[in-house]
């Protein structure tokens, strides 16, 4: 076994992205299904976390693909000695809490937001999602050819086993006051979301008037980070027409939030997330480089520790949080950390709420609902308390990653270049370069690129005073970036790029 190659040699085409392998549906191959699920196995016997013999949770999106994706999962377990505790379509903070409570590993089979072209597969451990190092180990994981010829059969998955989905219901019914949204009228965007039923069975149950609009059979996706301006629209339009206090949706596996207030406004997910944490009491946030700064200015939390982007880099900061924690229990710390996506992870237990430390989407939704219904308030009186600072965020696709790095460094080394990205002549007071390059200039305002971890885009995020200067500033600094890119292209000899879209 020593000579065969690892995974990262044997399968270029999967790669852990922010969160989890992602890759086009032909790549996900029994062999390289198998493969990877083999070394999560052996990497959890390692570390004394899995034993032969034990049940492992597998759940599903509502992709067309998922179902044999996740036969194919429960195939190679069988093959290595486990037996498959088959949750069928939940959300994947469901499957994450069940093997919280069961004590058990589990694989989430899904894509999250990207298109039904494509899939992917999270892994969590008894104690929570798979952490940076261990993602480093799978892959570097080696996996003899022999084995992996036998992953090429799938076989009829197991019965559902409803009780994780029913642990999560209880999660919430437990946490909130059956009259929590007494007398709120609430929309529920329900596309092909997996948690669609779920959350409107929830929202009734805690006292709102649901309207249920959008289901789709086909799979839509939605990315809680990217919203259209369509997207934005079809909101505002259902807002005013149906005459809602909020609009509330999530993400094809229901571990990121969307909502829009009651004027159809949406909420960025880092502004939802800080919402819910102050409603929540969190004391000390980890959040990554790209949430808004209003989180500092607010004054609201003890300790923000910014992250590179990525659920795991979240993960590790909260853990750093609570190993700087006073000893004096009289001082400790509520913890937790969110996206901006608006994916909130929970690291302190609180009355009648266990920590959950993977990204859920209904506990901000429902805290932020609840908080503006106990203060007699609507949802964009609430958001308007927050220290008036907007993000916008866009992706020019195509960038070959030795080419956006090529910019990156131009950027960090070239002063002229950062005076000229910057707004009505500002200086550039502050490069950091822990994840791409994010700049912070004498207005206040931020501008940051960094390459996808999953995909050859360079991304584009700015912070500004208003939302309209935040989205100018990001268009212009895509095409400057553009034109940038172009000239490193010719000069490489290589073909130039795509005009940038601006797509969000």
């Amino acid at each position: 076994m020593t000579n065969a190659p690892t995974l990262q040699e044997r399968f270029e085409a999967l790669a852990f992205g922010t969160s989890g392998l992602r890759a086009l549906i032909p790549d996900l191959t029994p062999q390289a299904v198998g493969g990877f699920v083999y070394a999560f196995v052996e990497r959890l016997q390692a570390q004394g976390l899995a034993r032969v013999g034990q049940s492992v949770a597998v759940g599903v999106d509502l992709r067309p693909s998922s179902p044999a994706l996740a036969a194919m999962v429960s195939h190679a377990l069988q093959r290595l000695g486990y037996e498959t505790r088959y949750l069928g379509p939940v959300p994947t903070p469901a499957l994450a809490l069940d093997c919280l409570g069961q004590g058990c590993p589990g694989i989430m089979v899904t894509g999250s937001h990207i298109p039904s072209d494509r899939n992917g597969i999270k892994f969590y451990t008894p104690h929570g999602e798979i952490e940076k190092a261990d993602e480093e180990a799978m892959s570097a994981c080696r996996v003899a050819a022999t084995w992996l010829q036998g992953c090429d059969v799938t076989h009829a998955l197991p019965p559902v086993n409803r009780q994780g989905l029913e642990a999560y219901r209880q999660r919430y019914l437990a946490a909130f006051d059956r009259q929590a949204l007494q007398g709120l009228r609430v929309g529920l965007f329900q596309h092909s979301a997996v948690g669609r039923d779920l959350t409107d069975d929830l929202l009734a149950e805690l006292g709102a008037e649901v309207i249920v609009l959008g289901r789709s059979e086909d799979f839509v996706p939605i990315d809680t980070e990217a919203v259209s301006d369509e997207q934005r629209r079809q909101a505002k339009d259902w807002c005013d027409t149906y005459l809602l206090d909020a609009l509330v949706s999530t993400d094809g596996d229901g571990d990121r939030p969307l909502v829009f207030d009651d004027t159809g406004g949406f909420i960025a997910g880092d502004l939802l997330g800080m919402l819910a944490a102050q409603s929540l009491a969190i004391t000390h946030l980890a959040v990554p480089l790209t949430c808004n700064t209003a989180l500092e200015r607010s004054g609201a939390f003890k300790k923000v520790l910014r992250t590179r982007v990525g659920s795991p880099y979240v993960l590790a900061g909260m853990q750093a949080l609570a190993s700087q924690a006073d000893d004096d229990s009289a001082n400790c710390p509520r913890i937790a950390g969110f996206e901006a996506n608006g994916g909130f992870l929970l690291a302190s237990a609180m009355a009648g709420l266990d920590a959950l430390p993977t990204r859920d989407a209904l506990l901000p939704i429902f805290a932020v609902l609840a908080q503006a219904r106990s203060q007699g308030i609507s949802v964009s009186a609430l958001r308007r308390r927050l220290p008036a600072r907007w993000t916008h965020s866009a992706r020019l696709s195509g960038v070959p990653s030795d080419q956006a790095q090529v910019l990156l460094s131009k950027l960090a080394s070239d002063p002229d270049l950062r005076a000229s990205l910057g707004q009505a002549g500002g200086t550039c007071l502050d490069v950091d370069q822990s994840d791409g390059l994010r700049m912070t200039y004498d207005t206040g305002d931020i501008l940051h690129f960094r390459q996808s971890g999953n995909a050859p885009e360079l991304r584009c995020y700015t912070e500004a005073s208003s939302q309209r200067i935040a989205q100018a500033w990001c268009s212009n600094s895509l095409a400057r970036a553009h034109a940038e890119l172009t000239k490193i292209a010719e000069a490489g000899g290589s073909q130039p790029l795509q005009r940038p879209s601006d797509r969000p």
